[in-house]
């Protein structure tokens, strides 16, 4: 089998892989949003939360309040919390850029006309300021603006709240370097009687978010959730739509993904959590509530969860809560591309530029396969060989097909030739392509990674199409090198156009991904050539025609 055919059955593979992803994306039902609140799909046990943080929302005697936001800043966060609730209403990562150069912070999480994307969290039940009996509480704070000072290892943003004898401190606490915060409530029993409350905590995003994904560059932007029975499993915004999440656990998170970045609630993870969600006004939802709490008169009580709104970097959030890591979606090859990442970094740790760590990981890749890639060569010389014979065959028994098989099935015993010989070696490299193809989409350290030269950012594709222009050329040597063997004139046009084609297919891939595929076709190059010559020295080989 030609190698040519190889990188066509592995292009054609990978395409149609995609499409299907894609189709299912496209044609999956879109979400419908309910009447009312007591539907079908409020099944979740959730009536008793209060969904927004907006203003026009609330009564206007509650508006007229005064809701304020508190600016805090660490040196990896940058974010706003409302009074009203103690919500996370905006948040940006300044070590991320937007776009590359402009200085702009990503903006993560966000509350604009006709868009939120929030972090809620509070205290629900009999007594709880925040059940849909009541309006949220507006927090006292004594100071609207926090920053993490330079050599301090934490940040603390207290915020007071008094309800119906229970004295509430809604502490976040914020750690140098980290992008994880730790939401904890103070409560006193100041009253003569039992009061019960409920932590809960979720997650807010409208469901037309205004993204989309392509073929190429396949974004999941939704909800996901991990159990201590089910570690990771995605929860779209259809299959909110369809049917409210109620999950009982031990632990587990929830969490809204996007490309590279991710918001998480990781709640106690010794207490018997409930993980639900639902959709309302055209929004999202997805939380956990933990278990009731009575607090006895005179006494208190402290509840905590951890809130994580950050980069998809999978050491991190493997800490956090089990299966998080799982985020960083590698897709059913997971297997694959989690030892290769690791591999990459590895290599990055020495060599500095992601580039350089692409092209050693390459070598390494190769230099394992080349058993397996002499195998396929030597099968290819091998088959090179058999052609006149086999073309004989062809001619003696080209009106009886059923005697052409046996006869060529016997030729190859024969002559010790195994015709799939070629085949293994692509059966196991279009599996490591795919999952180098996940590595270079889903790592957030190849985002806006720069290479050398015009290749400023891995993770999107070459500006000036030079890595898929190489990418090409060497497909075409490699052709040179192994002249094609079919005889139909159909199939010649076909392996003659596929440089082209591949071209063409790879100028909206990664440049990290073509500058793989490049670097791998050059590296074939040179053990087809060490390999060939090998063979003639022994007489194995025959010349090309």
């Amino acid at each position: 089998m030609e190698s040519q055919r190889s990188l066509l059955v592995i292009g054609l593979a990978l395409v149609s892989f995609l499409l299907w992803q894609q189709w299912n994306i496209d044609t999956a039902p879109k979400p419908a949003t309910p009447v009312t609140q007591q539907s079908s799909n409020s099944a979740g046990g959730s009536a008793d939360l209060q969904l927004t943080t907006a203003d026009a929302e609330q009564p206007a005697q509650v508006a007229a309040t005064g809701n304020r936001t508190i600016s805090v800043k660490t040196d990896v966060l940058d974010l706003e919390i409302s009074t009203r609730g103690g919500d996370i209403v905006a948040l940006q990562l300044p070590a991320f850029e937007l776009n590359k150069g402009a200085g702009d912070a990503y903006p993560l999480m966000r509350r604009l006309p006709g868009f939120e994307y929030v972090a809620q969290s509070g205290l629900i039940g009999r007594d709880g300021p925040d059940d849909s009996r009541n309006a949220r509480p507006v927090y006292n704070t004594a100071q609207e603006s926090y920053a993490l000072a330079e050599g301090a290892g934490e940040l603390v943003v207290p915020l007071l709240f008094n309800h119906n004898g229970l004295q509430i401190e809604k502490r976040f606490t914020f750690t140098a370097g980290q992008y994880d915060v730790r939401v904890e409530y103070f409560v006193q029993n100041q009253s003569a009687e039992v009061k019960t409350v409920q932590p809960y905590q979720h997650l807010v995003q409208n469901i037309d978010n205004g993204e989309s994904s392509s073929m190429m560059m396949p974004i999941y932007r939704g909800a996901a959730f991990g159990t201590s029975s089910e570690r990771y499993s995605k929860y779209d915004f259809d299959d909110m739509a369809e049917k409210n999440l109620l999950e009982a656990t031990n632990g587990g998170w929830v969490a809204m993904l996007e490309h590279y970045f991710v918001s998480a609630w990781i709640p106690d993870q010794q207490a018997d959590n409930q993980l639900y969600s639902l959709v309302r006004s055209g929004q999202g939802v997805i939380g956990a509530k933990s278990p009731a709490v009575n607090i006895e008169p005179g006494s208190s009580v402290t509840l905590g969860s951890t809130f994580y709104a950050g980069p998809k970097t999978q050491d991190n959030l493997a800490k956090l809560a089990n299966g998080l890591d799982l985020t960083v979606d590698y897709g059913f090859l997971w297997f694959i591309s989690q030892p290769l990442f690791w591999l990459l970094t590895l290599i990055q740790g020495f060599v500095v530029n992601w580039g350089v760590a692409i092209i050693c990981i390459t070598l390494i890749v190769k230099g394992a396969m080349y058993p397996l890639t002499k195998v396929q060569y030597e099968s290819m010389a091998k088959m090179r060989n058999l052609k006149p014979k086999i073309e004989e065959l062809q001619a003696r028994f080209k009106d009886d097909k059923q005697k052409m098989g046996p006869a060529m099935m016997e030729l190859y015993r024969k002559e010790k030739v195994n015709p799939m010989g070629g085949c293994l070696p692509m059966l196991i490299q279009m599996p490591i392509f795919l999952a180098l193809y996940w590595v270079f989409v889903e790592s957030v350290e190849l985002r806006h990674a720069p290479f050398m030269l015009w290749i400023n950012d891995l993770s999107a594709q070459d500006p000036y199409y030079v890595l898929p222009v190489l990418f090409g050329l060497s497909m075409f040597l490699m052709q040179k090198l192994t002249p094609m063997q079919v005889t139909d004139p159909m199939q010649q046009k076909i392996m003659m156009w596929m440089p082209v084609a591949f071209s063409v297919f790879f100028l909206w891939f990664p440049s990290g991904l073509v500058l793989y595929w490049f670097v791998s076709n050059l590296i074939s190059l040179a053990q087809m050539l060490y390999i060939y010559r090998g063979m003639e020295k022994k007489g194995l080989h025959t010349k090309k025609a």
